[in-house]
């Protein structure tokens, strides 16, 4: 604890540390949303809870510069909850435990939460900081972003006063995003009678893990492994050339996350267990070949299990198959105006399949409202000639890029002054709530920026702890530097 809060600049880290400390997962916020109204009460600034379960504070002007025009601080209260296989972390309960890895902080066994905690923390210092100058302060932290963005969707309309919105959620330190992709979810659902394994059968459950997963916007592009992808390749040899049948199927667990794990529990003739373990051997040395330099830790491994009673039908088993196989992953499209940057992705994020129910969940992301259109129709039509019905929701748009805009050049020239180089205007792949937030407050002039951050959504998730302290002086000297109304 003394060693991440004496890290500088101190008022960040120990707000940090103090945040890592109350639970907050995705869907689980009344301890946060606690926390952050008696933080406010303590620090002597309003505070209150919205009809979107997000928590407002208001900071007035200090004397001389009630004129200036106001500036919304915005954050995340929420944490994507994964851990590593061994870990017993109970995340509604058990606090984080950061740790101090030479230049970075990072958790044990568990996502540290610095997305967005980093900026939630920086809000906080904000206002709790007396000699700080600046104009009249809102911030707005908001509910559930990681599982839908279902707080700034709820977000009133006619509750914020202020004209500018700096977007706390970004995580390469010198680079200020101007853009980013829209997104939503498409979930195929198929329900089914299961029929009676053979008696006679035995059952093999087969898991893959390991792989790195990661931020399905911010590092789609990377080519890291999907865990259901690499599985279906292995499920469908093992049904074609071993007699195998699919009893199970689970993989990943965030809509948002690239899936780093899979397990599927395959029903087969006694005699073909052999046979199934020597292609899952087979399969994880191509596995490990395909993606050297990519991944390191693949895990591939069958093990014996009591056979279950039921299983999938044969001819919903082998549709099922064909849609995982068939479902479009990855980066579809790069923006044509900014080459380095991915226009259109999916990420097939959780496969369930037991009991009579099948569900495939997506994420799909485009910053071009057509594509994205296109990207989910595509889906659909991969799903529909399985017979699964296909829904979606969770849907916001893309935010445009606005080169223009008059706090992105003030933050420009303030970062020049600080660190002697240019800061880098960005348009990202990765959903932002400015998106969401523009479209009720379309007046306001926005920007993302943050200190860095590392492998955000896994377990190895890592802060950079020396961009932390110009991202202080650059947020204070913009603050001091707010244009007047």
């Amino acid at each position: 604890m003394n060693e991440i809060c004496n890290l500088n600049p101190q008022c960040i880290w120990k707000n940090f540390y103090a945040l890592t400390q109350v639970p907050r997962p995705s869907g689980h916020l009344e301890k946060v949303q606690q926390f952050l109204l008696d933080f406010a009460k303590q620090a002597g600034v309003d505070a209150f809870i919205d009809e979107g379960r997000n928590v407002v504070m208001r900071k007035p002007a200090v004397a001389g510069m009630e004129n200036r025009k106001g500036v919304i601080l915005q954050a995340h209260m929420d944490m994507v909850p994964q851990k590593t296989p061994e870990s017993t972390h109970n995340f509604e309960t058990d606090p984080i435990q950061p740790w101090i890895d030479g230049e970075w902080v990072k958790a044990k066994g568990t996502t540290l939460g610095a997305d967005n905690g980093l900026g939630v923390a920086a809000i906080m210092a904000v206002m709790e900081d007396k000699s700080l100058k600046h104009g009249p302060i809102e911030a707005v932290i908001t509910a559930d972003e990681e599982t839908g963005m279902f707080g700034a969707n709820d977000l009133p309309e006619n509750m914020l006063t202020g004209d500018i919105l700096l977007n706390l959620d970004s995580e390469h330190w010198g680079k200020f995003v101007i853009g980013s992709a829209g997104g939503i979810d498409v979930t195929a659902t198929l329900e089914y009678k299961e029929v009676e394994t053979d008696v006679e059968d035995v059952a093999l459950k087969v898991t893959l893990k390991g792989l790195r997963g990661g931020h399905s916007g911010l590092e789609i592009h990377e080519g890291r492994a999907n865990a259901n992808k690499l599985m279906v390749r292995f499920v469908r040899e093992a049904i074609e050339e071993c007699e195998a049948r699919l009893a199970s199927w689970h993989g990943g667990n965030m809509r948002n996350a690239i899936p780093f794990k899979a397990e599927v529990v395959l029903t087969l003739p006694k005699d073909n267990v052999e046979m199934v373990k020597d292609l899952v051997a087979d399969w994880k040395e191509d596995f490990i070949d395909e993606f050297k330099g990519i991944e390191n830790g693949i895990e591939f491994f069958a093990e014996e299990v009591e056979t279950p009673k039921m299983e999938v039908p044969e001819e919903i088993q082998d549709n099922l198959i064909n849609a995982i196989y068939g479902c479009h992953d990855g980066v579809l499209r790069m923006i044509p105006s900014y080459p380095e940057v991915v226009e259109t992705s999916s990420n097939l994020a959780i496969i369930d399949i037991e009991g009579g129910s099948a569900v495939l969940r997506v994420l799909a992301r485009s910053s071009r409202e057509d594509m994205k259109d296109y990207i989910v129709k595509t889906l659909e039509s991969c799903f529909n000639m399985a017979g699964m019905k296909v829904e979606t929701d969770g849907s916001y748009g893309g935010w445009d890029p606005n080169p223009d805009s008059e706090i992105l050049h003030l933050l420009l020239k303030v970062y020049k002054e600080l660190n002697g180089t240019d800061g880098i205007i960005q348009v990202d792949h990765a959903g932002l709530e400015c998106s969401v937030i523009l479209g009720k407050y379309p007046h306001l002039d926005v920007v993302s920026l943050g200190p860095t951050m590392k492998s955000p959504h896994t377990t190895m998730e890592r802060a950079l702890i020396a961009t932390v302290e110009p991202f202080w002086a650059l947020l204070k000297k913009t603050l001091e530097e707010i244009p007047v109304k």
